[in-house]
């Protein structure tokens, strides 16, 4: 729980700083959230994936030739490692939008430095040209650049997470998808019974963790569709 709460505090922190702000920011985050802690839920069946592992023989050496036999593909690495890549995802607009931020600030600073010369001119200046900006919020329908890049951001987003269903579908639901089965390494060429342990947890875990990026795919298009209708096409 610890983990969890440390993993959350900096994605909340980031999530509630409203200098800038854009479209669906907030939902996001929410997803970011999300996806930890069920990550982490879903972790826990996995944590002592070799004691759960077992064969009908003595022969410790064995029973670990079978598993790396079995196991030949990464499971929790590869869930931690996409969950990085969607957060880059996510970060990748937060830099962009902390890169429009900045911009518009020399912008002002520019502005106060006229306004400044101006009344030290004894010219009057309006106070909307004098006050600095608060909180900014992005425009989408003013810059096409912008929404080009919010959807580069989306579309990666959507990659990130197909790319996760495929692994939880083809890679590590087939291990644990059967009963009992067969096992012949090169270590010790006889043949063994193996099971793995507390499968239907593990299962589980799989299908929350690809409703998860099921429901993060379904959003994203959506919003993509939306953005290209709304604000390229202008319908």
């Amino acid at each position: 729980m610890a983990a969890i709460v440390t993993g959350l505090i900096p994605i909340l922190r980031t999530a509630v700083d409203t200098t800038t702000t854009y479209k669906c920011r907030s939902l996001w985050f929410g997803f970011l959230c999300m996806r930890l802690v069920v990550l982490f839920v879903a972790e826990m069946p996995w944590f002592k994936l070799d004691a759960d592992f077992s064969c009908n023989t003595t022969q410790d050496l064995c029973t670990r030739g079978c598993f790396n036999q079995h196991f030949d593909k990464p499971v929790m690495v590869a869930w931690n490692f996409f969950f990085i890549l969607l957060i880059m995802s996510v970060l990748l607009m937060e830099l962009f939008a902390s890169h429009l931020r900045s911009a518009a600030q020399k912008r002002s600073s520019r502005q106060r430095k006229t306004t400044g010369e101006l009344e030290a001119q004894g010219k009057s200046v309006s106070v909307a040209e004098s006050e600095p900006p608060g909180k900014m919020v992005i425009d989408l329908h003013k810059d096409r650049g912008t929404v080009g890049f919010y959807l580069l951001s989306t579309v990666l987003r959507i990659m990130v997470e197909v790319w996760f269903v495929y692994v939880l579908l083809f890679w590590n639901l087939p291990k644990v998808d059967e009963g009992p089965f067969k096992c012949k390494s090169a270590i010790c060429p006889e043949i063994h019974i193996c099971l793995v342990r507390a499968a239907p947890e593990k299962r589980m875990s799989i299908y929350a963790l690809a409703s998860i990026s099921g429901l993060v795919i379904l959003t994203s298009v959506l919003f993509c569709f939306y953005s290209i209708f709304h604000y390229l096409c202008k319908c």
